[in-house]
């Protein structure tokens, strides 16, 4: 029987984590308000440079907040977009961790299946007019 593995390489634990791997776990920690280096993190870690920028980004944008910025978009739907995003590219890790975040933040179950239905309904109709190449005639005004 095959061995299980959580990733293609091996998680960096938090215990073992110096330098700016250890920075970077300490500020997930911290702004996540949460008590351990989740999976992805950890993976991530195995090439500090990348942690890093990614860590930047992602708090830049779904944690602005925690730098003193603000953001057009509140908290609960930008965890939405990430979900909706997540689901389309299929990726099981964000969809867990992002509706997480999202009941944490108040979302219902019922809200969340409507997320996904709409989603759904766009992933099809976007497929459709993809598939039809249907040329735009509706559009945002320039001004």
């Amino acid at each position: 029987m095959a061995e299980s593995r959580a990733a293609t390489v091996p998680l960096v634990d938090e215990e073992n984590a110096t330098g700016k791997v250890a920075e970077v776990f300490a500020d997930i920690k911290r702004t996540k308000q949460i008590d351990f280096i989740p999976h992805f993190w950890r993976v991530l870690a195995t090439n500090p440079a990348q942690l890093e920028m990614v860590w930047i980004s992602l708090k830049r944008l779904m944690h602005p907040e925690a730098d003193g910025h603000r953001s057009l978009l509140d908290p609960a739907t930008r965890e939405i977009i990430a979900i909706a995003v997540s689901a389309t590219n299929g990726c099981s890790y964000c969809i867990n961790s992002h509706t997480t975040a999202a009941l944490k933040l108040g979302l219902s179950r019922e809200a969340l299946g409507e997320v996904l239905a709409i989603a759904g309904l766009f992933n099809m109709t976007n497929a459709l007019a993809d598939g039809y190449q249907v040329e735009p005639d509706v559009r945002p005004p320039l001004e």
